[in-house]
């Protein structure tokens, strides 16, 4: 079993936790990851992009002037995509991006990621994340404390609005409760921050 020290808000060890095996020890699948970010990528996609075809333009599908004669190459109506206001060539349209991963595919996929983390040293563990005042610099202080080195996702059990609104103009800094996370916010992290009452709740969703 893995121990990591526990930390408070000023980068100050002030205890440590063993983490099970069954959660932060598992086998690392890389494969398994991707399939599920890809296809976690794939169902942000909203799919609604849509142009008009010839077809669909609105207009009329007269000759726009006589066969012969004009010195201009024929056309057969003004709703084609040479014409502005015309059609598009091969127009996209709405259309589903969604994949599906089964829940346990995803579970595994999760637990394996944050082992992973543990195993190469990014994961800090925090005993609560709290600031002071409701004021980005509080939240920045917490940065600068542990001397973060890239982005950084701290796990919450529930993240409130002041949370939130102190946080959301730091751009190498999210926030997630831990009922939301997913594979994609592990992998494209440098560090993942797990907060006691994180962990806590993840062991009794998992029921370890």
């Amino acid at each position: 079993m893995a121990e990591l020290k526990i930390y408070n808000m000023n980068a100050e060890v002030v205890g440590n936790r063993t983490l099970a095996d069954d959660l932060f020890a598992v086998e690392y699948n890389e494969p398994l990851i991707h399939e599920v970010v890809v296809a976690y990528n794939a169902n942000q996609r909203q799919g609604t992009k849509s142009t008009l075809t010839r077809s669909e333009v609105r207009g009329h599908a007269a000759k726009p002037y006589r066969q012969k004669g004009t010195g201009r190459a024929r056309q057969g109506s003004t709703k084609g995509p040479q014409f502005t206001g015309g059609g598009v060539v091969f127009a996209p349209k709405p259309r589903d991006f969604s994949k599906k991963v089964n829940k346990n595919a995803k579970r595994i996929a999760l637990l394996s990621a944050l082992s992973k983390k543990i195993a190469d040293g990014e994961v800090v563990l925090l005993d609560k994340f709290e600031l002071a005042q409701v004021k980005t610099k509080e939240a920045q202080k917490f940065l600068d404390a542990f001397k973060f080195n890239g982005t950084v996702v701290v796990v919450n059990d529930k993240n409130t609005m002041d949370l939130v609104k102190a946080t959301r103009n730091i751009s190498t800094l999210s926030l997630v409760n831990m009922d939301l996370l997913n594979v994609y916010d592990v992998v494209a992290n440098k560090t993942v921050v797990l907060t006691e009452s994180a962990i806590k709740k993840l062991e009794e969703a998992y029921e370890i």
